[in-house]
């Protein structure tokens, strides 16, 4: 897949500095999650083959290797990372590019924003169940010297966890500064506790070889094959991470990471692992820890729960971000964010999607007690998500213009490998696959009855709207009484005359001197030229319709753009301190009138409507100034 013209190579404010520089800071963002898969991804793998005999040892560290250099080395390091929407990744910039959420209602692309949004809530699962299993299993290697603390395991993790989210509305800027370097110390130390355990049976590094991992899946037999490939999936969790946080880093400061640092040291860690338990069987109890030395071993722990918070916060902190731009794209209803860094706009704190991700992380530990237990359900929601990106990848690249043969084979490979690990992941649904299956279903269901919903609430007002040309002609041949100043409303159309204006006029009969006509729109780019962000439509009779354009990464700051409209010649006079701000806060009745959702879908989405955050605080319009027009719209 070849380069776009559009896309940046370095992310936005770090286009100065060294790939290097750029790819430390990118260890602890985007590998935190993959680099703390040690913990547990050989122990479960090598546990699912049966008895750890030689066979099964260097068949199952070959199923690793060839499966982080296929799926995470190849599709998403060299292929996936050319998918981006102006230097931007993630499955969001995927609908974006798409233009799948303009798509006519019943049209193929209407199905992919169905497929896309579903992607999206997966990763929520992903979300909640990372973290858990992550720092649970790091606490567990207190068990290794110290079996008596067992118990104590589930409350040190709930402890720890209750911490990292109590701690995000102050903003983790102040240590994420130090997550990359303390990354990096990770790698290098697991990397030569791999490297320790090699020494003690190089004959490891014949599962180098892919014939080993083929011979030993064919000859396990189907139940235990699937069994292996579900578990050494989870070696592989994280791999998405490096597409999502491209625009943060840039595509080149990723891979250099990932080729220089991450890959190297994960293979060294697993070979080994792998080389312990061929000296020693008995060490499949907890492989990573026992390659340490005796001595080492409460500070690994303790440097292990660091690492494992560390990928915790990044999965949060993504949480975040991928919430911001569903909120922007028009998938969820808006919701408070607070910016807990003033110099960085992308430090975000949305309230509840933290206490959401917190309830089902905490609900994850205290349900299944272990990691082992949380492997069965780990996986299943991150390998469906990675075969949707691969369909949709597949779609932007013939959107582009690729030889459709091209695509078809590579693509289609590398989607007949991800669903053979689905299939694998899926043999789990009992033990656990459906506790993140369940909450990415609720969440896929609210994100596309908002949708809906708002799709039905839209038509319902644009039949209510009046044209333009009519309301001037009504000004014209009623004169109101006109108020001196001006006065801004809101309105989710970039035509026609908002609701409030039409029945403020008809009931009070005054009109302020000076009309704008407010609209923010959300375009299908990660971010706008500040220069096209303002757009003056002149409607006659003082009223001036502004449009702000905002990218689906940015913050809509619709009261700063308002500040440099007002600077030009056509609304010279306004000053935005002095403007009384008119939203509409509309009610929504559900009936049977409309075709296109059920009645209890209809009520559910007045719920979310009438629970999302006002325009007024969502915008940032000072409260002193805003005056609310209350309104009913049948859907």
């Amino acid at each position: 897949m070849a380069e776009p013209p559009q896309t940046a190579a370095l992310p936005r404010g770090d286009a100065r500095k060294q790939p290097a520089v750029v790819a430390l800071a990118a260890l602890g963002v985007v590998y935190g999650d993959i680099g703390t898969s040690t913990l547990y991804g050989l122990k479960q793998a090598a546990e699912a083959g049966g008895a750890p005999t030689p066979d099964t040892v260097t068949g199952v560290v070959s199923v690793i290797l060839w499966s982080l250099i296929l799926i995470v080395a190849l599709k998403y390091a060299i292929l996936i990372l050319r998918a981006d929407n102006h230097g931007e990744g993630g499955i969001v910039s995927l609908l974006a590019l798409l233009d799948a959420r303009h798509a006519p209602r019943g049209s193929w692309r209407a199905s992919l924003l169905i497929v896309g949004l579903i992607g999206a809530a997966l990763l929520y699962g992903d979300g909640v169940i990372t973290p858990a299993i992550s720092v649970l299993s790091a606490v567990e290697g207190l068990k290794i010297d110290a079996p008596a603390l067992a118990p104590m395991v589930v409350p040190i993790t709930v402890a720890i966890l209750i911490a990292l989210f109590l701690v995000q509305r102050k903003g983790t800027d102040f240590i994420g500064n130090i997550f990359g370097p303390v990354m990096l110390v990770w790698f290098v130390a697991i990397g030569l506790l791999g490297l320790l355990g090699i020494m003690r049976a190089p004959g490891i590094l014949a599962a180098i070889s892919p014939h080993h991992a083929v011979f030993y899946l064919i000859h396990a037999g189907p139940g235990i094959a699937f069994a292996v490939l579900g578990a050494a999936f989870l070696a592989l969790t994280g791999a998405e991470a490096m597409y999502a946080d491209m625009g943060h880093f840039g595509r080149l400061p990723i891979q250099l990471g990932w080729f220089a640092v991450v890959l190297p040291a994960l293979m060294l860690n697993y070979f080994g692992q792998g080389g312990l338990l061929l000296s020693d069987p008995h060490a499949v109890e907890n492989p990573f820890y026992l390659l340490a030395p005796r001595w080492a071993h409460y500070p690994m722990v303790a440097f292990a729960t660091v690492a494992t918070v560390i990928a915790s916060q990044s999965i949060i902190s993504g949480a975040y971000s991928l919430t911001q731009q569903a909120m922007q794209l028009g998938f969820l209803p808006r919701m408070r964010v607070q910016h807990t860094a003033s110099h960085e706009k992308g430090q975000i704190y949305i309230p509840v999607v933290n206490w959401a991700l917190a309830a089902g992380t905490l609900a994850a530990v205290l349900t299944f007690g272990s990691s082992d237990a949380l492997g069965g359900a780990y996986g299943i929601a991150v390998s469906m998500l990675m075969a949707v990106t691969t369909v949709l990848a597949a779609l932007v690249a013939l959107q582009w213009g690729y030889n459709p043969l091209l695509v078809a084979g590579v693509n289609g490979f590398f989607l007949t490998v991800e669903l053979v690990f689905v299939a694998a992941n899926m043999t789990k649904l009992v033990e656990g696959g459906w506790f993140p299956l369940l909450m990415a279903g609720v969440i896929a269901f609210l994100m596309l009855t908002w949708r809906a919903g708002w799709l039905l609430l839209e038509q319902q007002r644009a039949k209510l709207r009046q044209r333009e040309d009519e309301f001037i002609a009504w000004v014209l041949d009623s004169p109101p009484i006109r108020l001196p100043g001006a006065a801004a409303i809101f309105t989710a159309a970039s035509t026609g005359i908002p609701l409030g204006l039409t029945h403020h006029l008809r009931h009070n009969r005054v009109l302020h001197e000076r009309v704008l006509l407010i609209a923010s729109i959300t375009t299908d780019e990660p971010r706008v030229d500040p220069n096209q962000r303002i757009k003056l439509v002149p409607v006659g009779s003082g009223i001036t319709r502004v449009l702000f354009y905002f990218g689906f990464m940015e913050t809509p700051d619709v009261m700063e753009g308002l500040k440099l409209a007002c600077l030009e010649p056509e609304l010279h006079g306004i000053d935005p301190e002095n403007i009384t701000y008119y939203f509409r806060r509309v009610m929504v009745i559900p009936t049977h009138k409309a075709a296109g959702m059920a009645v209890w879908r209809k009520s559910l989405f007045a719920m979310m409507h009438l629970n999302a955050n006002l325009p007024a605080a969502y915008f940032g319009v000072p409260a002193g100034q805003v005056v609310e027009v209350g309104l009913e719209v049948e859907i």
